[in-house]
């Protein structure tokens, strides 16, 4: 009988060295003087990244520093901040500046500053006499000196980024104040309510009634989902429209709406046309809600539901002293020039839309012949002051109805300039139209009316529609279809 094979031993397996990932580089993004002059707290948004100024930069931002514009404010900051960063490095600027102190660990990233003179070959075709172009050679020259980093330029001009990319560049947008990349995602301030929503979340509901509105108290797998006054309809046999008016937890309380469209409800002779109209009426005519934002496109009646229910409340009800009414004022072609006149006369070109709006309201009035109406014309006048957004800082205006029209044309910044500008008891009402954008650098997603509507909502005190049908005429609403 042959011997029994010894096996061999159990060896243990040599204990794995564990593998070290790869540290990403930090990159290095350079900034263009429109970036700082947009925003001047960019130069803390680039977290744990480096930052670079070039020196053309700077040289634009003391060109720009002079006047009272928005533009110039933010170049005075943007300098003020870098020299409040410099200060706080007791160093030399050669080997970068951390950011973690000075900013309260917003940024842990360093700030450099071009501190040599840098030559680099620009292609003929681009004068070096441009500061665009001067900014793009130090960006050429930083990506030649550090072959192993990212170096990005960061603009708000689109052709100086298509120019970066066509010399091989990296080049980025600001995107640190775009509240949304895709405009579709905005919050509309409606739901519209699934066919079985009462039977999934109508368990233990609890109904009362209360000077003429209905109320619904609920909890169920969709309330979590509902902000505070989101509107709510139903359609079918019978139809809700409803808007929340509390929130805790899973539990929601729903009230009726008061019904606009109805001629015994009318606002200064004006009826809801559309359920969306009839949303809005109810938050301009709420004394609970202070901020409303309406979003629409051109004729759905954003101004003139405005009007009406401002009109109502301050010569009917008497809830404000007077109406306010202010507007960016960029052209949509070429600029008419200084003008003549005191501050409102200087703004009477901008506020045609009033004038308009106004007529319409006028004649809604009553049976007063021309006499009654220019006396109503009168009456309407003085109550409604406009005022230009230039002088608006550090007002405070106490008991008014404050309306911002062509809000889509405000800048994050100066929406809360103006929003802060609300004493006790004032309303403020922003409209807009996001998809007529004439100020430049600024972007559906980036834009302070879009900034605004997001911030806002699920407020107690707020709400927001988004009006979808024109009612201006059959022309107008082709003509925003097709052209």
């Amino acid at each position: 009988m042959p011997a029994a094979s010894k096996k061999p031993a159990a060896t243990k397996p040599a204990p794995r060295t564990p593998r070290k990932r790869p540290v990403a580089a930090t990159k290095l993004f350079v900034l263009d003087t429109n970036v700082l002059m947009h925003d001047p707290t960019s130069l803390y948004r680039f977290e744990e990244h480096d930052i670079y100024v070039p020196i053309m930069t700077l040289e634009e931002l003391d060109n720009n520093k002079k006047g009272m514009s928005e533009v110039a404010r933010n170049a005075r900051q943007a300098s003020r901040m870098m020299d409040e960063i410099v200060s706080s490095s007791p160093d030399g600027i050669d080997t970068g500046i951390p950011l973690k102190l000075p900013s309260h660990d917003l940024a842990t990233g360093k700030l450099f500053l071009q501190t040599e003179a840098i030559n680099v070959v620009l292609p003929a075709a681009l004068p070096t006499a441009k500061g665009d172009n001067q900014i793009l050679a130090v960006v050429m020259y930083l990506a030649e000196r550090h072959p192993d980093r990212p170096v990005i330029l960061v603009s708000k001009d689109i052709n100086m980024r298509i120019k970066a990319r066509a010399l091989g560049l990296a080049a980025q947008d600001y995107f640190n104040d775009k509240v949304l990349e895709d405009t579709d995602l905005l919050y509309t301030g409606t739901r519209e309510l699934a066919v079985n929503f009462w039977d999934a979340n109508g368990k233990g509901m609890e109904s009362w009634k209360n000077d003429g509105h209905t109320y619904y108290r609920l909890s169920g797998p969709d309330t979590p989902n509902l902000l505070v006054n989101e509107f709510l309809f139903q359609d079918g046999d019978r139809p809700l429209e409803a808007w929340v008016k509390e929130k805790a937890g899973r539990s929601v309380v729903l009230e009726t709406l008061t019904d606009y469209g109805h001629q015994k409800n009318n606002v200064w002779g004006i009826t809801a046309r559309n359920r969306e109209q009839n949303f809005a009426l109810n938050l301009l005519m709420n004394p609970e809600i202070d901020f409303v934002t309406l979003l629409g496109q051109a004729g759905t009646g954003k101004t003139l539901l405005t009007l009406a229910a401002s009109l109502t409340q301050v010569l009917e009800t008497k809830r404000y002293s007077e109406i306010i009414m202010t507007r960016v004022t960029v052209p949509v072609g070429e600029d008419i020039g200084f003008l003549p006149g005191t501050e409102e006369e200087k703004m009477a070109p901008w506020m045609g839309a009033l004038e308009d709006n106004l007529d319409v309201l006028n004649g809604t009035t009553g049976e007063g012949g021309d006499w009654g109406r220019a006396a109503t014309r009168d009456l309407i006048r003085s109550r409604i002051k406009i005022k230009s957004l230039n002088f608006m800082r550090g007002r405070t205006f106490i008991n008014k109805f404050l309306i911002i029209d062509e809000a889509q044309n405000l800048t994050p910044k100066q929406m809360k300039t103006l929003i802060t500008r609300a004493g006790p008891g004032t309303k403020v009402v922003c409209l807009g139209n996001i998809a007529q954008i004439d100020t430049p650098y600024l972007t559906e997603g980036s834009s302070g009316l879009t900034f605004a509507v997001d911030r806002f909502k699920g407020w107690p005190h707020s709400g927001h529609i988004t009006l979808q049908r024109g009612e201006r005429s059959r022309l107008a609403d082709h003509a925003a279809e097709v052209l």
